[in-house]
């Protein structure tokens, strides 16, 4: 039996080469404590994204007060109207916590994404970006792409416990990731196989005898550990393979301008221009199907926004500014509240800019927008909002509001599972749990 340790590599030739993979940090490693396209004519594909401001709302100026396809866009909404027929709004739907301590700007953002009363970071399930891209997400070059507009390195995506998917912070270097080094055109007139990829290409291949050996002899842990682990790198050479063949041209591509060197900040002003770099790229990137599964942060749950020239953000005016006597509410705060809005509409326009079949990307795509709960000062996890964009190629129903009075928010999740193809009737844990399709999203 051959005896693997922390600095084993599993080993085999390829081309008279030897070939080494190095292995993650495994229990039996531990001591006892556990210390379609219209070109080719594919059928268009369908995306799902999430797009999340961080500190919550202002409800006077943002739930609708009545429902239905008739109602009137509030204040904050108001931006939105020219989207109004692409959108559902979605009031009123509570995470459940079942005695689960509430983390702040935690606990509502992961239990959405969930299903689950999450009390901390520690997530006990894939979250549902990650469920629908195993269903959507193959052929791509990117298994999925996370952004965060105000340059905090965060990512609300989850694999498994404590395995986010890192954040890109920098329009940038999101450039170069996207349409730098790698970046086939899809429109070039020749195609010519790098062979950097080549040499690259099934490395798993040729370890295979040692991976089986080491499969093996591990405990039910590490065996969930290493599929994991193995997965991600057949996940990779499946990209590398993808940079082999010659894309699909695409209709009405032009490659994006290069940005200008990254200006930093966290003041309104920055963080929005900086966002809506990062729109443009991605929504290019999704046209050339380089992914199907995005994740945008527009703020931190704990909101580092600030006005320029001023030190106090965001997050801090949420605890410590009084209500306007006349207003009875937060007016500082409801600044950014309503500066949110206006981003989410300008993202938006980026996505339904591009033409794609008989309509735009948006129409092709289903993105969810949501922040980490209601009223930020009470961290109330009661209400969160909720927005809906696009329709999934056809599959989703929008143009209404619709108050959920209370229910579970995992059945917004199901629901999105459910229309992008996720064989799921069931979704969430303890009083989250449901199989209550939101019907009237269902198309």
């Amino acid at each position: 039996m051959t005896s693997f340790s922390r600095r084993s590599v599993l080993r085999g030739t390829m081309a008279g080469a030897t070939i080494g993979v190095g292995l993650p940090l495994l229990d039996m490693f531990l001591d006892g404590n556990g210390t379609a396209l219209a070109a080719t004519g594919e059928r268009i594909p369908v995306r799902f994204g999430t797009w999340i401001w961080g500190c919550g709302f202002i409800p006077q100026k943002w739930v609708p007060a009545t429902t239905g396809s008739e109602y009137l866009m509030p204040e904050d909404l108001a931006p939105l109207e020219p989207y109004r027929d692409r959108l559902a709004i979605l009031s009123g739907f509570d995470v459940k916590l079942d005695g689960v301590p509430n983390k702040p700007h935690i606990t509502g953002c992961l239990g959405l994404r969930t299903g689950i009363p999450v009390p901390n970071e520690n997530v006990k399930a894939p979250t549902l970006d990650v469920l629908i891209g195993q269903k959507i997400a193959a052929g791509t070059r990117f298994r999925s792409l996370e952004l965060s507009a105000s340059g905090v390195n965060r990512s609300y995506s989850y694999r498994a416990a404590n395995s986010p998917n890192p954040s890109e912070t920098s329009p940038l270097a999101l450039y170069r990731r996207l349409f730098g080094d790698g970046f086939q055109d899809p429109n070039a007139m020749s195609f010519e196989p790098d062979a950097r990829v080549m040499a690259r290409r099934s490395v798993l291949s040729v370890i295979k005898d040692d991976r089986q050996q080491l499969m093996a002899n591990v405990g039910l842990n590490d065996r969930h550990r290493l599929d994991e682990y193995f997965t991600s790198i057949r996940q990779i050479e499946q990209q590398l393979d993808l940079q082999l063949q010659p894309p699909a041209p695409v209709k009405d591509f032009t490659k994006p301008t290069k940005p200008e060197a990254d200006v930093e900040g966290e003041d309104m002003e920055t963080v929005m221009a900086n966002h809506r770099l990062m729109a443009e790229l991605l929504a290019k990137a999704l046209q050339t199907n380089q992914t199907r599964i995005f994740n945008v942060l527009l703020s931190d749950t704990t909101s580092n926004l600030r006005r320029k020239g001023e030190t106090t953000t965001h997050h801090t005016l949420t605890h410590e500014e009084k209500d306007d006597p006349s207003l009875g509410y937060q007016k500082q705060c409801a600044y950014f509240a309503t500066q949110s809005m206006i981003a989410w509409k300008e993202f938006l326009d980026e996505i339904s800019r591009i033409p794609e079949g008989d309509g735009t990307l948006l129409d092709n795509c289903l993105i969810l927008a949501h922040s980490d709960c209601s009223i930020a000062k009470a961290h109330a996890v009661e209400g969160i909002p909720t927005m809906i964009a696009g329709n999934g190629g056809g599959k989703i129903r929008t143009g209404f509001h619709l108050n959920g009075k209370g229910d579970s928010i995992a059945r917004i999740g199901l629901t999105m599972q459910q229309a992008m193809g996720v064989q799921v009737d069931r979704w969430g844990l303890l009083s989250m749990e449901t199989n209550r399709t939101i019907t009237e999203l269902m198309a």
